[in-house]
Order: C-alpha cells, then structure tokens, then sequence
C-alpha cells in the first residue's frame, strides 16, 4: 500500500516582513508614505506662507509706520497750511479793508478835484464876463474862455460836456465880431495921445534946404577961407527975409500958453474918444475922432512924418465901426453853477 506523498510545507514567515507581503499592508504604507510626504508638503508650504506672511507683516508694519510718519507730516503741514490760510485770509480782509478806504479817499478827491475845477472855470468865466461888461476887452474875455475850456477838456467827466459846449459857443461868437479889438483900438488911441506933446505946430515950420546946398558947402571945404565967409555971410543975411508959401492959408499963430493948452485940449477929446470906445457909444467915438483930426490940420504940421502918423491912425479909427453888441455870459455861468453840489449852489447864489 502506497503511503501518499507527504508535501513539504514551508512554514510562512512571520512579524513584519509577513506584513508586508500583505497587499492590504502595502497599500496601507504607500498611503501612509502619500499622506506623510503631503503632509510634510503642507508642512513646508505652511512654513514659507508663514515666512511670506511674516515678511510681508514686517514690510506692512514699516509701510504703515511711513504711513504714519507721512500722515503726522501731512498733519503738520496741513496744520502750517491752515495757519498760513489764517494769515492770508487776515491780510485779505486788511487789503479789503483799505481797498474800501482807499476807494473812498480817491472818491473824495475826485470829487474834490471836480469842484476845484468847477470853481477855477467858473472864476475864469465870471473874469471874462467881467472884461465884456467894464472894458469890452473881448481879447482878455476870449483868453480866460479858453483857458476854462482847455481845463474842461482835461476831465473825463461826461456831465461837464453841456458847459464845453457852451464855452465853445461864446469863444466862436466872440471870435466872429467885426471890431471887437477894443484893446488894440485903445492902445492906438494910446499912442497918438503919447505924441501929441512931440508934434510940431504949423506956425513952427522951416524952409526946406535945398539938397544942393549941403553939397556945395561941403565942396567949399577946400576953397579960399574968405569966399568960404562971405558966403556964410550971405546965407545968414537972406535968413532975415524969408517968403514962403504955406499949405493952410491961415496958420494959427498961438502962443505959448495957448500951444499948451490946444495940446490938453487934443488929448482930452482923444481921452474922450477912448471913452467912448470903452463903452461902445459910436456916435460920441466917431464925433471926438473928427474934431481931432480937425485940430491935427488946422494947428499942426501937415508935413512933418509924426502928423502924418497920427493923423493916419486916427482915420484908421474913424472908419471902425464900435457900436456893436457884445454876447453875454450869463447862460453860461448858470450852466456851470448847476454842476455844484446844492449847498455849493445855495452859497454861489447868496453871493
């Protein structure tokens, strides 16, 4: 009888090396070897987050400290920014305050220049309407009208146009008048009264000397001595008898007194005529000037250059035409006292 065949069997290992011949065990350590390489994985990411955290705090806490320091220096110059505001905002009320004050000021001056102004062209006017009305001087009336309107045209004040305008009209109206040169009239009238004591009357005439003789008397300065006397001899004996033809047919004869005395006389009625110039009376003007002329040809030489000039001058006068009407001022002056402030006008008016 056969005996079965016995089988060797291999006793199986045991402890850890059995273990592992386990596919459950080995799973198991490549799991665990999974889950410690993540874990050590995560544990070194962890640390550099916690570095990169830690770094990062550390350059926040420096940002935020500069964030700090700048905003403590943004206080502070915030804080000098307002002050300096404060400053400014002072000054600015102080430069408005003298602003307002330095705009009232030039207000009052400029008021003040207007009415000093005002004053001086109406003390110009009142000048000229008194030269018009005392003297009838219209050169001296027309001076002082355009020295007020040249004053007038330096200010720029609209509301002393109407007063130019009528300042311009008395100076055109002054101008267009036929004879008003009572000042160059006057003084002519002057001057022929200055030469009434120099000129010569016609009882004083002298026989004219023949231009031959003055020749002759100087060729006789080489000749014989006494030919030379015996012809002043003869010159001098026919001055003891003189016939002479004179212009007028009766030469007054007058004596001194009286040469005097029709001198005054001339005067007085040229003194007369001037008068009468002054106040435009034509008709007594051109009366004095005629008998003055009159007493020029019946008493005086008529040959003699100063006559002549007179009598020249005073013809000139009697063809002038004085009775003419002189403008008034009076609107005029009403204007520019209207200009004024009311008790300006009040006190003007009073006087």
């Amino acid at each position: 009888m056969e005996t079965p065949q016995q089988t060797e069997v291999t006793p199986e290992p045991r402890g850890w090396r059995a273990a592992l011949r386990r596919p459950a065990v080995r799973v198991g350590l490549v799991a665990m070897a999974v889950i410690v390489a993540q874990w050590m994985d995560t544990r070194m990411q962890v640390a550099s987050l916690q570095q990169e955290l830690a770094r990062r705090l550390a350059d926040s806490e420096s940002m935020a400290r500069e964030g700090r320091g700048q905003a403590r220096q943004m206080q502070e110059s915030l804080a000098a920014q307002l002050a300096k505001i404060g400053v400014l905002e002072a000054r600015l009320a102080e430069t408005q305050s003298q602003a307002v004050a330095l705009e009232a000021m030039y207000q009052e001056l400029s008021s003040s220049r207007d009415e000093r102004l005002l004053a001086e062209v109406e003390q110009a006017v009142v000048i000229a309407m008194q030269q018009l009305q005392f003297s009838g001087n219209v050169e001296a009336a027309l001076i002082a009208l355009q020295g007020a309107e040249a004053r007038l045209s330096r200010s720029v004040q609209p509301r002393f146009l109407p007063a130019r305008k009528l300042i311009a009209r008395d100076i055109e109206r002054l101008k267009g008048i036929p004879g008003a040169n009572i000042s160059g009239l006057s003084l002519k009238i002057e001057s022929v009264v200055t030469a009434v004591d120099s000129l010569p009357l016609a009882y004083e005439q002298r026989p004219r000397q023949a231009a031959g003789k003055a020749g002759a008397d100087a060729r006789q300065t080489s000749a014989d001595f006494w030919r030379v006397l015996g012809a002043d001899l003869w010159r001098e004996f026919r001055q003891l008898v003189r016939i002479e033809r004179m212009d007028q047919v009766d030469p007054a004869l007058l004596a001194p007194q009286q040469s005097y005395f029709l001198r005054e006389n001339l005067k007085l009625r040229l003194l007369n005529s001037r008068l009468a110039l002054l106040q435009r009376d034509a008709r007594v003007f051109r009366e004095e000037i005629r008998q003055a002329r009159e007493q020029l040809d019946r008493y005086f030489d008529g040959r003699a250059k100063p006559v002549q000039a007179a009598q020249s001058t005073l013809a000139a006068l009697a063809a002038t035409d004085v009775g003419f009407d002189l403008p008034g001022l009076a609107e005029t002056l009403t204007a520019l006292r209207g200009l004024k402030p009311a008790g300006e006008r009040r006190g003007a008016a009073a006087k």
